[in-house]
């Protein structure tokens, strides 16, 4: 009873890290090997055929914002894990294509490419292979055509290289990726505005929220934080969280509530310039998204809402 192992999507430039588990249990299915070697359709026939007669099957997924978070070496152990859970049967031997360790268990074994030679980590390799393209080709192109997901899955091509240079990440992209930062142009610091620009009634807005959020015990990291793929408003810390805060101003309060303006798009915006925050800091520590919403002239708060999802 072997359990064998494989991931898929190590090196893509989006998307998901996807590692499959299975357990054939002695069940014999021609034509396995690794799923590089097969095309979309022999993979479809093959998975089903796996689903059908495998002893057991998991898979464990890892997002993009993970994978920056905790960086690739974690994300495959944690995948791993996740995959391993998903196995309800008993087996007496591991074994994960290539040379690292990823699971803490006296029975792993680690073998170069052992998707071509050991069944069960072939059909671990198809199974991860046929549920991450079906995602990026499925439900990540429909949510992002600009990129061409159907035709890459997420990884390092020519045209993947142009849509990414033209509209910039979306929040599948993986931006500790150095393909990535090069594309995007990562190497550049982040800067404020210049103090010699006149303050704009937005910035007057920013400021009032600053002074308040202060008043509530918040600690100001920054304010208007922005590089060029995205900005926040306000940067504060509170106990152990980081605070990333939009600030949405109206002159006149009868004109609609600020926070109106914080629509789905939106909240992705803000969670996409979280993301960035946090990989150009190397923070690790919590973070929450949150909104104030401000009138008047001068400004004051009207509303502030906490922990946007």
């Amino acid at each position: 009873m072997i359990l064998g192992i494989d991931e898929v999507g190590r090196g893509a430039w989006a998307g998901p890290l996807v590692v499959g588990a299975v357990v054939l249990g002695g069940q014999q299915i021609d034509g396995l090997t690794d799923s590089k070697k097969l095309t979309p359709k022999r993979r479809s026939v093959l998975a089903r055929e796996i689903k059908e007669k495998a002893t057991a099957i998991g898979l464990g997924w890892v997002s993009a914002e993970t994978i920056d978070k905790i960086g690739l070496s974690e994300a495959l152990k944690m995948a791993t894990r996740l995959a391993v859970k998903d196995i309800d049967t008993p087996y007496d031997e591991i074994i994960i294509d290539g040379t690292i360790k990823l699971l803490d268990d006296p029975r792993v074994t680690t073998m170069k490419q052992a998707d071509l030679l050991v069944p069960s980590v072939s059909a671990a390799s198809i199974i991860a292979k046929v549920a991450r393209d079906y995602y990026m080709s499925e439900v990540a192109n429909k949510d992002y055509p600009q990129y061409g997901f159907k035709k890459h899955v997420g990884y390092g091509t020519a045209i993947h290289s142009e849509t990414l240079a033209k509209n910039g990440p979306s929040l599948l992209h993986r931006l500790s990726f150095t393909p990535v930062k090069k594309t995007l142009g990562m190497e550049f610091k982040s800067t404020k505005k210049s103090d010699k620009i006149t303050s704009t009634a937005g910035r007057i807005a920013e400021d009032a929220a600053a002074t308040h959020l202060e008043g509530l015990g918040f600690r100001i990291i920054d304010k208007n934080w922005r590089t060029k793929l995205c900005e926040v408003d306000v940067v504060a810390q509170k106990d152990s969280i980081v605070h990333l805060i939009e600030v949405k101003y109206r002159k006149i309060a009868s004109h609609g509530d600020g926070l109106n303006a914080i629509t789905p798009k939106k909240l992705k915006q803000m969670k996409f310039a979280a993301r960035v925050w946090q990989h150009w800091h190397s923070h690790n520590g919590d973070i929450q998204l949150d909104a104030i919403s401000m009138s008047g002239t001068p400004p004051v708060v009207d509303d502030f809402l906490e922990n946007l999802r």
